[in-house]
């Protein structure tokens, strides 16, 4: 269980976005905890990366990419249609989408209205049929048909980018990527392992702190973490597994009881029981 607020200087170095009322009561053991984040070296920052990415396994046994796929190209597909939109929705959307359209050939010869009319749940479908129209043109004519498996491959194909190609890399193929979406990349600021904005920076960045051999089911732990405890407006501090590793402790109520009820997700008792609630 956390045991105190984070300092004002923690609050101070946050977005003004994420400003909170500096908690009263704060402890001396969460003071020194605080310097020794504010005043780490480059390698007491990889220690304290990879130890906050053991607990958030030790959190999330079963952290997984939240889009249903059977092969690579319906995880292109789902992913593509993620763009400014909850991967719940797509799951909603797809079973029936997938069943119409099966190979990439099948994207390659949709009929346009047909095609949007499908996907219309997700949003910007006009721009989305475009680009799984030009995926399925990409495909059959320079790749038979098969999604390459090379980042480099990737990312020349429509409606592909960086965030994409990782998704599908390490889910589809196995080779290890960092997908940094709005999750990801809001909690590695607010935990100091970069202050980076660029999402390809970014990726960069945390992938000299933590094993390449990581890097897939650490972006599905801290995607978890961000939806299910670490909200963007008012995060589970008091209820966090990462308390004493966090130096933006106390950006959300820190009395445990508070902090419990906005926990979300199936997790949630395993979460609280880590923490001793």
């Amino acid at each position: 269980m956390p045991v105190s607020p984070a300092t004002a200087a923690a609050d101070d170095a946050a977005p003004a976005t994420e400003t909170a009322a500096v908690p009263t009561g704060i402890s001396a053991a969460r003071k020194r905890k605080n310097r020794a984040i504010a005043a780490e070296t480059r390698t007491g920052l990889v220690r304290r990366a990879r130890r906050m990415n053991r607990t958030l396994g030790a959190a999330f046994p079963d952290a997984h990419c939240e889009l249903d796929f059977t092969t690579p190209l319906e995880l292109a597909v789902a992913t593509i249609l993620s763009a400014q939109c909850t991967d719940v929705r797509v799951n909603l959307t797809t079973p029936v989408l997938f069943a119409k359209y099966r190979s990439a050939r099948d994207y390659a010869e949709a009929n346009r209205a047909e095609l949007e009319e499908y996907i219309r749940p997700t949003g910007f479908y006009r721009n989305k049929a475009s680009s799984l129209m030009g995926l399925g043109q990409a495909l059959v004519t320079g790749f038979d048909g098969e999604l390459p498996h090379t980042m480099g491959e990737l990312v020349k194909l429509p409606g592909i980018g960086r965030k994409t190609a990782n998704v599908i890399l390490g889910n589809a193929f196995g080779v290890p990527g960092i997908t940094v979406d709005t999750h990801f990349g809001r909690l590695v600021r607010r935990w100091k392992w970069t202050e980076d904005e660029d999402p390809v920076k970014v990726e960069h960045s945390v992938g000299e702190l933590i094993e390449r051999k990581e890097w897939t089911m650490l972006s599905h732990r801290v995607i978890f973490h961000g939806r299910r405890v670490c909200h963007a407006r008012k995060p589970a501090c008091g209820a966090c597994v990462l308390a004493n590793d966090c130096p933006s402790f106390g950006l959300g109520p820190t009395d445990p009881a508070v902090a419990a009820a906005l926990i979300k997700g199936p997790e949630r008792e395993h979460l609280l029981d880590m923490v001793g609630l």
